[in-house]
């Protein structure tokens, strides 16, 4: 596995990264030895850089980490962790979190540590509780080699952060639809300009890139036959000089080796290939979608709306055109949790970490999932 220099700190990370969020589970809960395979084949082929956060599978994902890499030297691999400010009350919070996180992750210091999903209230909360500092004392201890923060937030945000301390890293969702859809572009060249490395989140949007409408898999296929859609989304993001690590949510092993596969084996971008992405983007915008990746940060909602799944269902247009296979999918979760249960209290609207109007969407999606 390739990996990439971060001059700076002086480290190279591999290209890709494994994200704990969506690992393969058995009745909710981490399927521990099919978990455990991922891991283990990814440290055989060189991707040692594993990425986690306080609530990824509802704090189980810390708790898998610690014993699946428990069997390795500390130094052979790059562990992450993220501090969730809206957990914190007081100051003190911070700290309680911070070593909660070394413990159930069995280690004594986190190789990257990032402020989680910073937007607009969780900046606020931050620069109340004194998050920065907090971050840098970490860093002048030790037991946070490398600091940051993962982004969701909008341009004039993003400015002001950086702004705010010598930051290591940030991490942004980045992605070829993404690119112009929701700005990811200025994102991007924001860190460029500043120096600052670019970690990569959801690269293929929450699995919607990897799924496509006929019509958009039919421009690919054109150009490549053989090639899948995910390869395409890769390789877009590998021709961007400032992503130094891109994170794989891989949910089975066999979605995991064809990743290492692909970013063993894919070339440089070439004018031809962004073309027939281009393309493709134009096909895909001319589709109504939410932009949801299905983090569920939203839930639980109070209603007992099922947000993500009424969004997936909705979203399902974008690989299956028939309005009665949207239809069947959406019907397929329980009638107290779809989008007519919504009561409109907007407790998920700032938990969301694309700032979607989950209220409006869940009232236009009641509205067309019937209208033909």
């Amino acid at each position: 596995m390739k990996h990439n220099l971060l001059e700076k700190l002086g480290v190279s990370i591999p290209q890709l990264g494994l994200g704990c969020m969506r690992l393969p589970t058995d009745n909710d809960t981490i399927d521990y030895a099919h978990a455990q395979k991922i891991v283990d084949y990814a440290m055989k082929n060189g991707v040692n850089y594993f990425d986690t956060a306080y609530m990824y599978h509802n704090g189980e994902s810390q708790y898998f980490l610690g014993k699946a890499l428990a069997k390795y030297p500390r130094e052979s691999y790059f562990l992450t962790n993220k501090l969730p400010i809206w957990y914190c009350k007081e100051p003190a919070d911070m700290e309680k979190i911070f070593q909660d996180q070394l413990q159930r992750c069995r280690t004594s210091y986190f190789d990257f540590y990032f402020m989680h999903s910073m937007n607009d209230e969780h900046w606020k909360m931050a620069k109340d509780l004194g998050l920065v500092e907090f971050m840098k004392q970490k860093k002048k201890e030790g037991s946070a080699k490398a600091i940051g923060f993962s982004f969701h937030g909008n341009l004039p945000l993003l400015e002001e952060m950086v702004e705010a301390a010598e930051w290591d890293f940030v991490q942004l969702q980045l992605n070829y639809l993404d690119w112009d859809k929701q700005n990811a572009k200025g994102f991007y060249e924001v860190l460029e300009k500043k120096g600052i490395p670019c970690f990569v989140m959801e690269p293929v949007r929450g699995g919607y890139l990897a799924t496509l409408t006929p019509s958009t898999q039919e421009v690919f296929q054109k150009a490549a036959p053989e090639r899948s859609m995910v390869s395409w989304a890769y390789q877009w993001l590998l021709s961007k000089p400032n992503v130094k690590v891109v994170l794989t949510g891989s949910s089975s092993l066999e979605q995991f080796v064809e990743n290492v596969s692909l970013f063993n084996t894919l070339p440089p971008l070439s004018e031809k290939e962004s073309a027939v992405i281009d393309d493709a983007i134009r096909e895909l915008n001319a589709i109504p979608t939410v932009p949801c990746t299905g983090c569920r940060y939203c839930m639980d909602c109070p209603a007992g709306v099922d947000i993500p799944a009424v969004f997936a269902a909705y979203n399902y247009r974008a690989s299956h055109h028939t309005t009665a296979q949207v239809r069947k999918k959406y019907e397929e979760i329980p009638a107290g949790a779809r989008a007519d249960a919504c009561v409109n209290c907007r407790a998920c609207c700032d938990k969301c970490p694309q700032s979607i109007d989950i209220p409006a969407e869940l009232a236009r999606i009641k509205e067309e999932i019937y209208a033909e």
